[in-house]
């Protein structure tokens, strides 16, 4: 059921005061959008959300999660933190990471996640906003590495809803587990830009 954002549940970590989550709230319900699924309790985890076709998936992202009151990190090449905008990458929840790291930058977000008691790290898994032909792995082998679940967000324009589809626990067979989690998105997603719609999803929409 369609309703505006909800409360967030204990174990997910957490950002914000009640103030500033009643005010993104609002502002999420001004625009007419709301949020339907049941947020999962989960101390740890990878977000996803597709589809990704705009700038405008950032802000109506931006204005649910401050309405959550979550604590999502994301993860972004280390430079950004050299130039002035630093401590509004580190307000937002960036962690940097260094892209030449001999021990992969799969790795270094595993061994930053390990080394947290909670932590959500969100990713848009077609990596562009522009048509991809293919979702990214990188999510899947994040997630596995650190054997923690992937929690499935959708964008959906025509009803103005954030979906929460559901929890996997990826099991190691990547297109096994992909087929899977592209199901639960099939007739509850739609795009700002349908003709920036990634390939997976568009084949989706022919079924």
């Amino acid at each position: 059921m369609t309703q505006p954002i909800p409360t967030l549940p204990d174990l997910v970590p957490q950002r914000g005061t009640k103030n500033s989550r009643s005010f993104f709230k609002s502002l999420y319900k001004m625009h007419g959008w709301g949020f339907e699924g049941e947020f999962p309790n989960l101390p740890k985890a990878v977000a996803i959300v597709t589809p990704h076709t705009s700038n405008y998936d950032a802000w109506y992202g931006f204005m649910a999660m401050l309405g959550l009151g979550i604590k999502l990190t994301i993860f972004g090449k280390d430079s950004l933190f050299k130039s002035p905008m630093k401590h509004l990458f580190k307000w937002f929840g960036v962690i940097p990471v260094d892209r030449n790291s001999p021990h992969g930058l799969t790795q270094q977000i595993i061994d930053i996640i390990n080394q947290q008691e909670q932590i959500w790290v969100a990713i848009a898994p077609e990596g562009t906003r522009k048509q991809a032909a293919n979702f990214k792995s990188g999510f899947y082998r994040i997630a596995y590495g650190a054997n923690i679940p992937i929690v499935l967000f959708s964008f959906d324009y025509d009803r103005k809803t954030i979906h929460c589809l559901d929890v996997i626990y990826p099991t190691g067979d990547y297109e096994e587990d992909l087929e899977k989690i592209l199901s639960y998105y099939q007739g509850n997603f739609s795009p700002k830009n349908p003709n920036w719609l990634s390939t997976p999803l568009q084949n989706l929409q022919k079924k």
